[in-house]
């Protein structure tokens, strides 16, 4: 539809009345908000340095907190190591006051009937602890640890081992004359079936000597005797003479 001169004219008329209001609300609205207000420059460096201090301040306490967490621990560490110490030194003075008791009261005599022979003579391999405390200088508590290490050799050949070291300070060799020892009721280790580890648990064996005998049992398939243990440097002939009696090559 065309319109007429005069309805053209009319609509810009209109069109310039409209752009007119709205540039008239807009310049009063500008007007009726009022400029931000603006921090004086002192005011803005004194929260800046507030700012400042309290990130300083967070840091020197997440420092101070670091710090005393790790002089505790060092404290802790410490106080833990030294009583460990403390208890292995009364663990072992209570088990010297133990001994020398027994050893004491082995000396006078108490515990043992009057009608014990001084000749007994024990199978170092059948007897147990009451037996033992039947000798003259065997108390409850080296009779434990004789049998405890008869468990670990897995029996006695000889009454001599009773002077090992790890015996050594029960002092035995005055009484070795007592007993007697079956080497045929020793427990043998199977050299060609046990790992390293197995055989390291034995008394007369260190780890590095049961790991030669592994290493060579992988080699050769199977060890068919103790002589051929004597090419590896890691046994001496003393060693394989007192281990001779407990290895078993089947």
């Amino acid at each position: 539809m065309i319109l007429a001169k005069e309805q053209r004219i009319g609509a810009i008329i209109l069109f310039v009345i409209a752009l007119g209001i709205w540039f008239g609300v807009a310049l009063w609205q500008s007007r009726q908000t009022p400029p931000p207000a603006s921090i004086p420059t002192g005011q803005r460096t004194w929260e800046q340095h507030k700012d400042s201090m309290r990130r300083a301040d967070s840091s020197r306490y997440a420092q101070w907190t670091e710090e005393r967490e790790q002089r505790y621990d060092s404290f802790r560490t410490a106080n833990a190591l030294r009583r460990e110490a403390w208890k292995a030194e009364q663990q072992a003075y209570w088990d010297s006051c133990k001994q020398a008791d027994s050893l004491w009261r082995d000396s006078v005599g108490w515990r043992y009937p009057k009608h014990i022979k001084k000749d007994t003579i024990l199978d170092l391999n059948r007897c147990d602890t009451a037996e033992l405390q039947l000798i003259r200088g065997i108390g409850r508590y080296t009779a434990v640890q004789i049998v405890k290490y008869r468990e670990q050799l897995g029996g006695f050949y000889s009454p001599e081992q009773l002077t090992d070291e790890a015996l050594a300070k029960l002092h035995l060799d005055t009484i070795l004359p007592h007993f007697t020892a079956n080497a045929q009721e020793i427990i043998q280790l199977p050299v060609n079936s046990w790992k390293a580890e197995s055989l390291a648990r034995h008394p007369y064996l260190r780890y590095e000597q049961a790991k030669a005998i592994y290493n060579l049992r992988r080699k050769q398939v199977r060890i068919h005797s103790i002589d051929e243990l004597q090419a590896l440097p890691e046994f001496t002939s003393t060693d394989l003479d007192r281990l001779a009696p407990y290895l078993s090559f089947e």
